[in-house]
């Protein structure tokens, strides 16, 4: 090697080595910096603690969504004390079995009882003389209503008169063909004979007078002429209906008062097809009027046997008393009749129910929480409601006014959404 190379590489070395130096200084320098500010960030936690990072405003409305999903989720609910119910006359029920007598709830029709109802008619044509009784008016059984006077009659009656003639001597000879044949001067074919006639002359008048009896009619015809029929209330009652003026000509069918007792009335009832084989006569039945507050008892006298091709329902009528009279014919009403009892697992009172977007729900009670729980419900009888789902035996629901805890929950509803 010559002496210019050996110079060459020895530059080269100390280069190197110079350039190692710097980087292990570097490299020194930086482990202290950091060493040093692991110590400063170690003391500073040690003089002041941590501080919780509030939130930001978008954090803050992300978690309000998620809060409002949670009670969507759950039910409605609305806090009230003891204090407040008893001030507002909210009544506390407990969830439970009970006999449910179901309810087939119809509309109807009050009607007259055709059983307690007549038309009448004068049987024989004549005119009229006077009318004693107008529509509206309470009659009784037997009471004038109206004169007619019929040629029609005044013949029956003269026949009648004729017949008595004959019978009165028919006796007379009967008696003295009997005293002659006792004392043996005529023959008892003569007494026999008499007696025939006489038989014969007593059938005659008892006819014609059974006959003036089914026309109505009197046998007497008294001071006031032959042709004097009196037309008399058949039955005690309400002349419902009136046809009839005084000199009116009427023939012997024509239909001139209608009188019907009203002590009790017919409500009759259109059935559906569907709903036959829940309704049986002699089923009890509560009849509501619909245009004032009344409300009666009756039962179920009939049901049809047809059913109408129209309309495909049958007739049912009910038999409804009426002793004050506030059943008139013609009054719509509504009908709920009663079916029988069955056991209900799980039963609450009707006032219990309530409407909350468009769902049936009851209030159920935990602590002085009250929760909107919906609830499906099965029958009911007016005073229990029969509970299928949403409801356990033993939960304490809000009965009667209810509607107090529906409108807090609304109340609350309001202030959260404001």
């Amino acid at each position: 090697m010559n002496k210019k190379t050996a110079l060459a590489l020895a530059a080269v070395l100390a280069l190197g080595l110079l350039a190692g130096a710097a980087i292990l200084h570097g490299e020194g320098h930086g482990h202290s910096h950091d060493a040093h500010d692991d110590h400063d960030h170690d003391h500073g936690h040690a003089q002041t603690p941590p501080t919780a990072p509030k939130p930001t405003q978008a954090a803050a409305s992300a978690a309000a969504p998620a809060a409002s999903a949670a009670e969507a989720d759950g039910h409605a609910q609305a806090r009230i004390t003891d204090e407040q119910l008893r001030h507002n006359g909210v009544q506390i029920a407990t969830a439970g079995p009970a006999r449910i007598a179901g309810t087939l709830s119809l509309m109807g029709e009050v009607a007259l009882n055709q059983d307690r109802s007549v038309v009448v008619t004068p049987r024989l044509a004549g005119a009229v003389q006077a009318v004693h009784a107008n529509a509206g008016d309470r009659v009784q059984r037997g009471q004038l209503l109206a004169v007619i006077v019929s040629p029609a009659l005044a013949e029956q009656r003269a026949e009648l008169l004729a017949a008595e003639k004959r019978l009165a001597l028919a006796r007379q000879t009967h008696e003295r063909e009997h005293q002659l044949w006792q004392d043996k001067i005529s023959a008892e074919q003569d007494y026999l004979a008499a007696r025939q006639a006489l038989q014969e002359a007593e059938i005659g008048v008892e006819a014609l007078r059974q006959k003036l009896a089914a026309l109505g009619a009197t046998t007497a015809a008294g001071t006031q002429g032959l042709a004097r029929l009196e037309v008399r209330a058949p039955i005690a009652g309400v002349i419902v209906d009136k046809k009839i003026s005084a000199g009116e000509a009427l023939r012997n069918d024509a239909v001139i008062f209608q009188l019907a007792d009203l002590s009790s009335v017919w409500v009759t009832l259109a059935v559906p097809a569907q709903d036959l084989a829940r309704l049986q006569t002699g089923a009890q039945a509560r009849v509501t009027s619909t245009a004032f507050e009344a409300e009666g008892q009756g039962r179920v006298t009939h049901v049809g046997a047809l059913v109408s091709e129209q309309s495909r329902s049958a007739t049912a009528r009910v038999l409804l008393p009426n002793p004050q009279g506030l059943w008139r014919p013609g009054l719509p009403v509504s009908v709920a009749l009663s079916q029988d009892a069955a056991a209900a697992a799980v039963a609450v009172p009707a006032d219990a129910l309530q409407t909350l977007d468009g769902r049936t729900v009851v209030f159920v009670r935990r602590g002085q929480q009250f929760e909107a729980v919906p609830v499906q419900t099965g029958r009911a009888d007016g005073r229990q409601v029969e509970i299928l789902q949403g409801l356990t035996g033993g939960e304490r629901v809000a009965a009667k006014n209810s509607f107090v805890v529906k409108a807090e929950l609304g109340k609350g509803e309001a202030g959260h959404e404001h």
